[in-house]
């Protein structure tokens, strides 16, 4: 979603998980990704497609428009299994050259258990922001919703 609403506006997007894991998935130190986000968010026009909790408040500074996806949790898992098993068959290269596995989709640390450890607290969060008169908050339920989102983007 991040990257075509780029497309659509030639606001620069920036994939999040390429700024917080190096090669072999090793993660970066997390005051380097502070520094990473923080000379991302001191430019004038930026995109982010996440945004995590050591980190979180500095793009909070500065945002004008925050983008929830509430999809409901089957179909974002659905739609992760999905990538995640294509790519660990295709071998596609992520995060600065990662590629993921079958067996990585197994162990402790695997997007698909991440995918359930914070799913109602990110979603929590989002529906706090969007009470909070400081941001402007899209929330959208369905791929319909961001279809039809994104079409007003192009005008």
């Amino acid at each position: 979603m991040a990257r075509h609403l780029s497309e659509e506006t030639s606001i620069p997007w920036t994939e999040v998980d390429t700024l917080t894991w190096d090669p072999g998935w090793v993660e970066v130190p997390v005051e380097t990704q502070r520094d990473r986000i923080q000379a991302i968010c001191a430019q004038d026009e930026w995109i982010l497609d996440s945004a995590y909790g050591k980190w979180l408040e500095i793009p909070l500074e500065r945002v004008e428009l925050i983008i929830g996806l509430d999809y409901p949790r089957w179909r974002s898992l659905r739609q992760l299994l999905w990538r995640t098993v294509s790519r660990s068959v295709t071998k596609e290269k992520v995060c600065n050259g990662n590629v993921e596995s079958l067996r990585g989709m197994f162990s402790r640390d695997s997007i698909i258990g991440w995918h359930f450890k914070p799913f109602a607290r990110k979603r929590e969060r989002v529906y706090q922001w969007a009470k909070d008169p400081r941001w402007t908050v899209v929330i959208l339920r369905h791929p319909r919703e961001l279809d039809a989102w994104l079409a007003e983007v192009r005008g």
